[in-house]
């Protein structure tokens, strides 16, 4: 393997605007540009943030000069006086800007239609002398790039509408361009078992891998394994994943979900499809949840029939026609409501499976179970499961809800693919560190 191979570039992030210091937003830019890089194979060293303060943005941009390859920056692109990125970062590494006509061009056509043209808007098409320009097709401000003394600069706008699709479309195909190589990545998505226990099965593997590389992450509710290769073509990249990505797969068996998809409902939906079946939800505590993640994704009709929100005792009655002596001497919050619930929504919409959810997403508990306790079942013909799930007391509802969610797309996903429904080593009640 030729040390070309071998290269690695760390990178900070630095995200410039006092209404992230002041907590007015949350910056997710870095989050997401890190997860970006992380799959062509660039390590994220360092995150700064930094006001609109040019003293303090030069000496950020001074320190990641000395201990970084890439610097990128969001934010601070804009027309106004305080918006000053490029100037000081072209500043710092004795960079002239110089306007760029086409991009001026495309500043007048973009405001003439639209507001009053200042002088100071077109301070936006100024750019670093020899750089790249990617052009904003979400906003007015360009992204740029350059590169001197050894190090590569990029700078994209801050706004997270402008600055995920520049990042995704743009910047992405530059940095792949820094080297002869090809990085590929691929992520390996598990539910069932936390990052942690991920790592520590594969600890001494990843520990001793260069190239392939492999890295766990946590996702909210769920986690991945990625794993990424350089190699002098995609193909050889591609091969040199294989065995790994395959040995994975073998290890983790059931756990895996699937390849390159970014949740469980993504990989549901394309099997119930093929398989021509049809699911309904009867959700309480998740409150619409899971109807809204399989409809977020585009083609639901053909697998999503419908549901309903049955959040009271009186409406899982009424509704969904749940017995209420079974609601009274069980509790809404118990193992036989849930089935209940599945069985009902099933056969009131004649859909092929039926999700029941229940359980207590906080504050508070019921006198009975604590919070965190969720009850999921899943309906087909001539059977009905149900996972008696214990998150902790001390989970968000957001987490509980998602969580509860991701239980019934896993379900369905087992069924289907004639796995177990309800493992014995999937997210015990007694286990709760599992997550």
């Amino acid at each position: 393997m030729n040390e070309a191979v071998k290269k690695t570039y760390n990178t900070e992030i630095i995200s410039v605007g006092t209404e992230i210091l002041l907590g007015h937003i949350t910056n997710t830019d870095a989050r997401d540009v890190s997860e970006m890089l992380s799959q062509i194979g660039i390590n994220v060293r360092y995150h700064t943030v930094v006001g609109d303060n040019p003293e303090r943005l030069a000496q950020c941009a001074r320190i990641a000069k000395e201990r970084a390859d890439i610097i990128i920056t969001t934010g601070g692109l804009g027309p106004t006086c305080d918006d000053l990125t490029k100037q000081i970062l072209c500043q710092t590494f004795g960079v002239p800007l110089v306007e760029n006509k086409a991009e001026a061009d495309a500043l007048y056509d973009y405001i003439k239609g639209g507001r009053q043209i200042t002088p100071n808007n077109f301070v936006q098409a100024l750019i670093p002398e020899g750089g790249t320009v990617f052009h904003n097709n979400w906003g007015t401000a360009p992204g740029c790039a350059f590169e001197k003394d050894g190090k590569v600069v990029v700078m994209v706008p801050g706004p997270p509408v402008e600055c995920d699709p520049m990042f995704r479309q743009c910047v992405i195909p530059y940095l792949k361009k820094l080297s002869d190589e090809q990085i590929v990545s691929h992520s390996v998505r598990i539910f069932g078992i936390g990052e942690s226990a991920v790592d520590d099965i594969f600890a001494e593997e990843m520990n001793a891998m260069i190239n392939p590389s492999m890295a766990p992450y946590a996702k909210e509710c769920d986690c991945l394994l990625q794993v990424t290769a350089k190699a002098r073509s995609e193909e050889e990249a591609e091969e040199m994943m294989a065995p790994v990505i395959r040995h994975v797969k073998e290890v983790l068996g059931d756990y895996v979900y699937g390849q390159d998809v970014e949740c469980l409902e993504e990989a549901v939906l394309p099997l119930l499809r093929e398989r021509g079946l049809t699911f309904a939800a009867a959700e309480s505590c998740t409150g619409g949840e899971i109807a809204k993640r399989i409809t977020d994704i585009p083609g639901a009709s053909a697998v999503f029939v419908g549901g309903a929100v049955t959040y009271t005792d009186g409406v899982k009655a009424r509704l969904l026609g749940v017995d209420p002596a079974l609601i009274a001497e069980k509790g809404a919050v118990s193992h036989e409501v849930a089935a209940a619930m599945a069985e009902r929504v099933r056969a009131i919409t004649g859909a092929d499976i039926g999700i029941g959810v229940t359980g207590l997403a906080g504050p508070d508990g019921d006198g009975v179970h604590e919070v965190g306790t969720v009850f999921i079942s899943m309906a087909v013909e001539g059977e009905t499961y149900v996972r008696d799930v214990f998150m902790g007391v001390h989970r968000t509802r957001s987490f509980i809800r998602r969580m509860a969610g991701n239980h019934a797309f896993d379900m369905i996903r087992r069924w289907i693919n004639g796995m177990d429904v309800v493992p014995d080593n999937i997210f015990s009640p007694s286990r709760p560190d599992l997550f």
